[in-house]
């Protein structure tokens, strides 16, 4: 039984990590289509999955959102999916894959110094070791690709920075919200 939810563990890694993949891909593959289009699509199809996992308890549900939670979900959903994908596609169409995963991979740096704001989170001191392993390892695995690649153009850049501050807005958001 613990080889099959190791085995389960793994396979999911796997197809998570190649999920997270297209997220860049995607806006390469499909350069033809703008960044919004790309965004639609995406939200749609995370729409209808979700559509299929909630509907068996919606009626629990229903009750239990009033506008408060209606308004914060559509507010998450906005700079989660919709804001963040457009110019996550866009950093990607106008500087490339490398510079836009580079920045993008910044994001569990960015989300545990936010995230460490909160009431009972770690102290940024705690967290100083862990944060700069991420820091080393995302530079590690990323110089060679960046110095091949060229420096990108600056829209590109200024839509990653935004993509990035976009998800850390979300995580944090939505992490407060789950709370």
């Amino acid at each position: 039984m613990f080889a099959n939810k190791t085995f389960l563990g793994i396979a999911s890694g796997i197809v998570a990590g190649a999920f997270w993949g297209l997220v860049f891909l995607a806006p390469r593959l499909a350069a033809g289509f703008p960044p919004l289009q790309l965004s639609a699509g995406r939200y749609l199809a995370y729409g209808l999955v979700a559509t299929v996992i909630v509907a068996p308890s919606w009626r629990r549900l229903k009750g239990a959102l009033g506008w408060r939670e209606w308004r914060a979900l559509a507010w998450l959903s906005f700079i989660g999916n919709i804001l963040y994908y457009v110019l996550l596609a866009r950093a990607v169409q106008t500087g490339g894959v490398a510079m836009t995963a580079f920045v993008i991979g910044l994001l569990p740096l960015a989300v545990t110094v936010v995230g460490s704001r909160a009431r009972q989170a770690p102290s940024l001191r705690a967290l100083l070791p862990s944060l700069a392993c991420s820091a080393a390892g995302l530079v590690c695995i990323s110089w060679q690709s960046l110095s091949a690649s060229g420096p990108g153009s600056l829209t590109g850049i200024l839509c990653a920075a935004g993509a990035l501050v976009s998800w850390t807005a979300y995580a944090v958001g939505n992490s407060r919200w789950l709370a």
